[in-house]
């Protein structure tokens, strides 16, 4: 949510700034600005919309400056439009900043601030922190700069992750993280500050992670820290493992496609080295150190948001049916407001694609601060939530830009698959059943890729969106496992194709949706073979009596749903507990395709952010 990127060094800063801007993109926004060191002065250009639109306004500035910042914001506070956009800038026009984050307290220091004279042009809550530090500073004969910036920090309530400019320090940056992620790209001559490696990879892939509460000033050559309360910080430089070619399209027509089709090496990746078929167990290392915990572990609680909170679903679906320990699946949006009540024998597992939801994090600390082991499911090496977690497991699923998850769902599926299994030997399930499980584990990456082989030959899906893509609501039904599946497909459709889509457990039907059922409501039912089958085929004739819709998906060979549903996807036939992982691909495949008719921004859907950093 949001991306800021700055650069320092002896090149034309404008176009890095902008071509950082652009691989920041995915993450979401609805305007976008700079702001850059121009014969001693700060010079700022914003741009509501889109960045072709602030590509034009500075090519029409042709400047050139080798010091700069920028940013892409998702409006919180005020509405989208030119003013809005950062960078914000002091009274005098001296200081620019770009921030991340929601600063809490603003109303607050923006009277006081207000109260002494300082004359406020925005809406926004960011303005306030370029006015406290130019407040704080006055006229430099107190403190350096890097010291107001400091103390400026230290009297804001919310997160932020800043980026600022000032005319008095030519020569460098300074940047600023609490509660959302910053790097320092390391170059050669020339270092770059960005929320997220993608914007750094052309240029390097060392970077430095900048921790909670800690304040950089970055100059061409030399990057220096602290902490807010002056505490030195050594720079710890790592390596990127991230390469520019998996950030790019690749010769597909939308990011959302691609890692789609990726699925079948992301979950193989998932798997490398994790399963051990002959022993009907997994390899966990990154829980390794807390074995003895988990073989003891009396309840497992789950929290997560979004997509992530689907797949903590079905992961307790595969707990409790594999392991038999009690599983609590919460919104992490809702957990630590709810008071929730630990108990001694409890761990609670968090997940996240990004490693930075703003209000999964929440959840961590207020559950670490109660004493329980929290364990991460992240993807982006180096996250806050991996960092912050006592261990977790990477899920490896590569960077995924579509703003919709696809790869990233499947890939956390494999994982919380692998961690059943892994509880499920420790208390007690047979060697015969884990073999089993993990064989089924090892053929879910060839099971997708013929669903995506099948639908690149034939095209099934593609047909069947184009009969569905004019209809403006539907239904998603599944149960037991599947129910969680259904909640993802009505969510895929709803994020990237704007149609009104809701998921159910199909029982549920009968208690209030079955009152909308006719010719003009799509009803999906994930109807493969498994212990609720005949259930299912129950409610796809309860919705056939009333004249609805229904699209199918079913296991190869079930030539009963053919006769009752107008259109059937064929999945290959898997153990239930598996068949999540592959009945996702066509309901992603479905709403892309509904998107991509109904001409929607595929990868970029309004409103909608990646990473989401603010509550």
């Amino acid at each position: 949510m949001c991306g800021i990127v700055g650069y320092i060094g002896q090149k034309d800063a404008l176009p890095i700034l902008l071509d950082g801007l652009k691989r920041l993109e995915y993450r979401g926004y609805d305007s976008a600005g700079v702001a850059y060191l121009y014969d001693g002065k700060v010079k700022a250009i914003k741009a509501s919309g889109k960045l072709d639109k602030l590509s034009r306004l500075i090519a029409n500035h042709p400047d050139k400056a080798n010091i700069g910042i920028a940013h892409t914001r998702w409006a919180t506070h005020g509405e989208p439009n030119d003013t809005n956009a950062h960078p914000h800038t002091d009274c005098t026009g001296r200081i620019a900043v770009v921030h991340n984050g929601i600063i809490e307290n603003y109303r607050a220091l923006r009277q006081y601030l207000a109260d002494k004279g300082h004359v406020f042009r925005t809406e926004t809550d960011t303005e306030v922190i370029a006015h406290l530090i130019e407040d704080i500073y006055g006229d430099g004969s107190l403190m350096p700069f890097w010291k107001a910036v400091r103390e400026a920090l230290r009297e804001v309530e919310g997160t932020y992750g800043i980026a600022v400019l000032f005319e008095g320090e030519p020569n460098k940056i300074f940047a600023a993280r609490h509660g959302s992620p910053l790097l320092v790209g390391i170059g050669d001559g020339e270092n770059i500050v960005a929320s997220d490696a993608s914007a750094v990879i052309r240029h390097t892939d060392r970077v430095i992670y900048l921790d909670e509460g800690t304040l950089a000033t970055i100059k061409a050559n030399s990057v220096k820290m602290c902490t807010l309360d002056a505490e030195d910080v050594t720079p710890q430089v790592e390596r990127l493992s991230l390469t520019l070619s998996e950030i790019e399209k690749g010769g597909f027509s939308h990011f959302m496609l691609k890692e789609i089709c990726e699925q079948p090496d992301t979950l193989r990746n998932a798997i490398r080295g994790r399963l051990n078929p002959d022993d009907g167990t997994a390899r966990l290392n990154g829980l390794n150190k807390y074995f003895d915990l988990l073989k003891n572990v009396d309840r497992i609680l789950i929290t997560a948001c979004g997509t992530s909170w689907h797949a903590a679903l079905i992961g307790e679906y595969l707990i409790e049916e594999l392991a038999r320990i009690p599983v609590e699946v919460d919104y992490a949006s809702e957990f630590r407001y709810r008071g929730p009540i630990f108990r001694d024998g409890d761990a609670l597992f968090v997940i996240s694609q990004s490693g930075e939801t703003a209000d999964t994090l929440a959840a961590l600390r207020e559950a670490k601060r109660q004493g329980v082991a929290v364990f991460g499911i992240v993807n982006v090496v180096g996250s806050t939530i991996a960092r912050e977690t006592d261990a977790g497991v990477y899920i490896h699923a590569g960077p995924e830009i579509g703003v919709a998850s696809t790869k990233a769902f499947t890939s956390q599926l494999m994982v919380l698959s692998e961690i059943a299994l892994l509880l499920a030997r420790m208390h007690g399930l047979s060697s015969v059943r884990g073999r089993k499980i993990a064989r089924e584990l090892l053929a879910v990456p060839d099971k997708v890729e013929r669903v995506l082989s099948r639908e690149r030959e034939l095209g099934e899906i593609e047909a069947i969106a184009r009969d569905y893509c004019d209809f403006k609501n539907f239904l998603y039904l599944g149960r037991g496992i599947n129910y969680p599946v259904a909640l993802e497909g009505a969510l895929k459709l709803k994020e990237i194709s704007y149609v009104h889509a809701e998921g159910y457990p199909a029982a549920e039907m009968k208690h209030g949706p079955i009152a909308l059922i006719d010719n003009d409501m799509p009803v999906v039912f994930i109807a493969t073979e498994d212990p609720l089958y005949d259930k299912i085929v129950s409610n796809i004739e309860e919705v056939r009596a009333r004249g609805g819709r229904i699209l199918a998906l079913a296991t190869e060979g079930d030539e009963k749903i053919a006769e009752l549903a107008q259109h059937v996807i064929y999945l290959p036939q898997a153990d239930p507990l598996v068949m999540p992982m592959i009945a996702a691909i066509p309901l992603q495949l479905l709403a892309y395709r509904i998107a991509v008719l109904r001409g929607t921004d595929v990868d970029q859907p309004r409103n909608l952010a990646k990473s989401v950093t603010v509550e």
